[in-house]
């Protein structure tokens, strides 16, 4: 099959080209990034605020001032500058939660990104996989139709020159229908694989590798896989970073029970205002308190503050049991293939053995054509368990790295920039 791409690498290119260019990764990514320029604009609450005004005109005036002159209105061409700083000193660490609260979410979406990450590259894992796998199945299918074009071959040689049945040329007819059949159902089995790793991956595969098992690295048990997960995975660490987030906007709505403090340094310089000529200068240095009542609002809004912590938490909690429960269907799944395989080893050997039997004993006139045709689809079917067999393990150890957020280390992929957190 023509795969019309030039791609051609081993499974840790395609994951790392892919976790580089995956929109679902972008897209957290750009989440991220989003959230620290939120923290950056809160960051601004620490530094001095600078009111700049500057104006020039044209002023008319009618007031008693004026007319108290004798001259009755008066206009002037009117000139003003203003300038005032503003340092906030004490809003009861309000700026200062703000400020946290934003840094947590920004870790959170620092973590959110990792686990896409490695969600990704655990689908663009299985779409290899599944490509490579498909492969195989392609090329058993074809070497069965291949076999059973020989045996009809031969049927129909001997039931020419009277020697065999016509029966058993039709029973080779109709089994070598099957055999175009089950290649044509794997050939298309294969497109839709394909058509998955372009879904995933965004080009046609290419000269894939068959890739390795990892089982090296992966747990001792279930346990130790259950511990790890627990302790790395980036799913449970972004929950955690959520907590801290709500913590923080608790703090941040228990400053609105404080005075605002600023420290104020004010200068005006004005030409001709309010119809009097001359200019006028003012500066001052205030220090200055305000304090907001406002009806009970502030203490509805720190109680609602309490309940987003308490959702927090269950939120947490509840990712912490689809981790466990996501390692132990992986585990469960890792050591049921690893069992199935062997077996699966046994069968394909047994059924090639028998087949090789079977031939011999044909030619022989010991076995009908119905007991060769029927031992050669069983050695076709052995051989599919068997592939799909090996494959099933080697991906399970895939999910099971994954599952303790592992896999992109595994295979020396590294994390997306906005994976990194801010301390």
């Amino acid at each position: 099959m023509v795969f019309g791409s030039a791609f051609a690498a081993a499974l840790e290119d395609v994951v790392r080209e892919t976790v580089a260019t995956n929109p679902d990764v972008l897209i957290v990514g750009s989440q991220r990034d989003s959230v620290e320029q939120q923290m950056e604009q809160t960051r601004a609450g620490f530094f001095p605020q600078v009111d700049l005004s500057v104006g020039t005109g044209w002023e008319y005036n009618d007031t008693p001032i004026t007319r108290g002159t004798g001259r009755g209105s008066r206009n002037f061409n009117r000139d003003e500058s203003d300038i005032l700083i503003r340092q906030l000193l004490f809003d009861g660490h309000g700026t200062e939660s703000e400020f946290e609260r934003q840094r947590a979410r920004v870790n959170s979406r620092a973590f959110e990104t990792f686990s896409t990450a490695e969600v990704i590259a655990l689908k663009a894992s299985e779409v290899y996989f599944n490509v490579v796998r498909e492969q195989k199945l392609v090329e058993l299918a074809v070497h069965n139709l291949s076999n059973h074009q020989k045996t009809y071959d031969r049927i129909f040689k001997r039931a020419r020159s009277g020697v065999g049945r016509r029966a058993d040329t039709q029973q080779a007819l109709g089994r070598l229908a099957l055999a175009k059949t089950n290649l044509m159902a794997e050939e298309n089995r294969l497109d839709d694989a394909i058509s998955a790793f372009v879904n995933v991956v965004g080009h046609k595969p290419a000269d894939l590798i068959d890739p390795v098992s990892r089982d090296y690295l992966i747990p001792a048990s279930l346990d130790e896989a259950v511990t790890i997960a627990l302790d790395n995975h980036p799913q449970l660490k972004s929950a955690d970073a959520d907590i801290d987030a709500a913590r923080e906007q608790y703090n941040a709505a228990k400053s609105a029970f404080f005075p605002r403090v600023h420290l104020e340094i004010q200068g005006r310089h004005n030409e001709n205002q309010d119809g009097v000529p001359g200019q006028n200068d003012h500066a001052s240095i205030m220090l200055r308190g305000r304090y907001n009542l406002t009806g009970g609002k502030d203490m509805a809004r720190r109680e609602e503050t309490v309940f987003q912590i308490e959702e927090a938490r269950e939120i947490r909690d509840r990712t912490r049991r689809q981790v466990i429960e996501s390692m132990q269907l992986s585990w469960n799944a890792y050591e049921t293939a690893l069992a199935q395989l062997e077996y699966f080893k046994i069968h394909a050997e047994a059924s090639k053995a028998a087949l090789l039997a079977y031939r011999k004993q044909f030619n022989l006139g010991q076995r009908t054509l119905i007991d060769l045709l029927d031992q050669e689809n069983e050695v076709f079917q052995a051989r599919i368990n068997l592939v799909n067999g090996q494959n099933d393990v080697k991906f399970s150890t895939y999910r099971i790295l994954a599952g303790t957020g592992k896999l992109l280390w595994a295979l020396e992929v590294p994390l997306p920039e906005q994976a990194s957190t801010i301390q």
